[in-house]
C-alpha cells in the first residue's frame, strides 16, 4: 500500500480522537451523550438560549432529521424545550430547560475535568495552535 499525505493522516487521526472521546465522554457525563452535551452547549450559548432546529443542526454538525432525533427524547425529560415564534408561525425554537440548564453544568465540570487528564497544562499554548487550524479548517468546510 502506498503511503498517504501528512494531511490525510491529520483527518483520519481526527476521525479517531473524535470516535474515542465521544464513546469515553458519553460514560463521563452523567447520564448525558456526548451529542446531548453538545447541544446543551450550543443552546447555552446562544442569543437568550435558544435557536431554531436547523441552525442547532448546522451549529453541531448533524442533518435536521438527525438533531430532531436526539432532541426528541431530550425534551421528554425536560432538558429542552420547544417555543414557538411570535412573528411566524411556522418557525419553532429549540430552547435550553431549566433540567438542561443543570445537568449541563455539572457536565461542564466532568468534561473539564476529564480534558484536563488528557491535555496538561504544559501543553496548552499548543492546544491553541491546534484549535485555531482546526478553527480555519472548519470555516473552510462549513
Amino acid at each position: 500500500m502506498s503511503s498517504i499525505s501528512p494531511t490525510l493522516s491529520f483527518f483520519i487521526s481526527l476521525s479517531r480522537i473524535e470516535t474515542v472521546l465521544s464513546r469515553r465522554l458519553d460514560a463521563r457525563l452523567g447520564g448525558l451523550g456526548w451529542s446531548d452535551f453538545l447541544i446543551l452547549y450550543a443552546l447555552s450559548t446562544a442569543e437568550g438560549q435558544r435557536m431554531r432546529r436547523v441552525d442547532l443542526a448546522d451549529t453541531i454538525g448533524l442533518t435536521a432529521s438527525g438533531i430532531t432525533r436526539l432532541l426528541l427524547p431530550m425534551e421528554k425529560v425536560g432538558l429542552v424545550r420547544r417555543e414557538a415564534h411570535d412573528g411566524d408561525a411556522r418557525v419553532s425554537y429549540v430552547a435550553l430547560a431549566p433540567g438542561g440548564e443543570a445537568r449541563l453544568s455539572e457536565a461542564l465540570s466532568r468534561a473539564e475535568e476529564f480534558c484536563s487528564d488528557i491535555i496538561h497544562s504544559a501543553e496548552s499554548e499548543e492546544v491553541a495552535r491546534a484549535n485555531n487550524i482546526i478553527a480555519k479548517m472548519s470555516k473552510r468546510i462549513g
